[in-house]
């Protein structure tokens, strides 16, 4: 993950009465093993916290030219109108303006632009502080002032590759959604001049809903249910921990390598409303399982979502109502009736 340039300002408020001050970096952050052990701590953190996905504002769409200040400026650097140090400290003042009027913190602004594959990015946060505990060389208990990363309440990525070449993504930008914080996460979001463009939470349910009914219509057996089920989280996950959107079209290969478009023409066919590319929100994944239970010859499994739909657990009488039986097993029932 090479890093092309990386710079660390520091905001400071003592009170709430008092206004942030912004110590501007001196200069950029020296490459070194810290720096990227510290990026790849930061990616990971970031990526497991709650985000809104969008683009910037165009001109068109909105009045208010200081939403555009954020994504001028940034352009601005990129066509080597001003440099990494000047950019990020306008921004830095902004942001430190931001956190007058919401927060009540200081901790340092890092910036940095980097490398990933083919893909270039550039990643802004605040990074909060937090006491720790070292022993010293006499073998002392000593404090030590350590760097958060749990606590990330201002963040964003901007995949610079896709922002620059395709005019139409609605994804390249993502930003961290504090909910304990309503007011900051719009400020913020209105100071990189952001818009939501896909509802990740409501996607990654679509897609799960897709999916569970791809498998019932197939009727596949259990235990290729469960593989199917695995398939899907794992790719998911994977999303997850690198911070890049699913593909259907890839979902749909690993789900069946024999009919590799088999989910994607489902999906298609039903007409479900999904992007091609869905970025994946940890928490709903996380929701997704099937319910499973074996007693005296009877064996059941579900997907966790079909509870309250179409099977329903009636507790007073611990009893399960199935709405939709499955075609196969109807089929054997009628049969055994017949």
């Amino acid at each position: 993950m090479p890093i092309l340039h990386c710079i660390i300002h520091r905001i400071a408020k003592a009170s709430s009465e008092q206004p942030a001050t912004l110590y501007p970096a001196p200069a950029e952050a020296e490459a070194s093993d810290s720096l990227e052990e510290l990026l790849a701590r930061f990616s990971d953190a970031y990526h497991a916290k709650p985000k809104a996905w969008g683009h910037f504002i165009s001109a068109e769409d909105i009045e208010n030219a200081q939403a555009l200040r954020f994504p001028r400026a940034l352009t601005d650097y990129l066509e080597n109108q001003s440099d990494f140090a000047a950019f990020t400290r306008d921004v830095a003042q902004h942001i430190a303006e931001l956190l007058d009027a919401h927060l009540s913190v200081s901790g340092h602004l890092l910036f940095v632009e980097y490398q990933h594959g083919d893909t270039h990015y550039l990643s802004l946060a605040l990074l909060h502080h937090r006491e720790g505990y070292a022993i010293d060389a006499d073998h002392g208990v000593t404090t030590s002032a350590q760097l958060n990363l749990a606590q990330m309440s201002l963040a964003a990525r901007i995949n610079l590759s896709q922002w620059r070449s395709d005019a139409s993504s609605r994804q390249y930008l993502s930003w961290t959604r504090d909910r304990g914080g309503k007011k900051l996460a719009e400020g913020f979001a209105e100071l990189l001049g952001a818009t939501e463009g896909v509802d990740a939470t409501g996607e990654t349910r679509t897609l799960l809903k897709a999916f569970s009914d791809y498998v019932e219509q197939e009727d596949f057996a259990e235990d290729k249910s469960r593989e199917k089920t695995d398939v899907l989280l794992e790719y998911a996950n994977e999303q997850v921990r690198s911070g890049e959107p699913m593909t259907l079209e890839t979902l749909s290969e690993l789900l069946d390598e024999q009919q590799p478009k088999a989910f994607f023409d489902h999906i298609r066919h039903a007409d479900y409303g999904l992007s091609p590319e869905i970025p994946p929100d940890k928490r709903t994944l996380s929701q997704f399982r099937r319910f499973t239970g074996r007693s005296n010859g009877v064996s059941i499994s579900f997907d966790s979502h079909l509870l309250g739909s179409s099977i329903e657990y009636d507790e007073t009488q611990d009893r399960l109502i199935i709405k939709k039986v499955p075609n196969g097993l109807r089929e054997q029932l009628k049969e055994r009736q017949g």
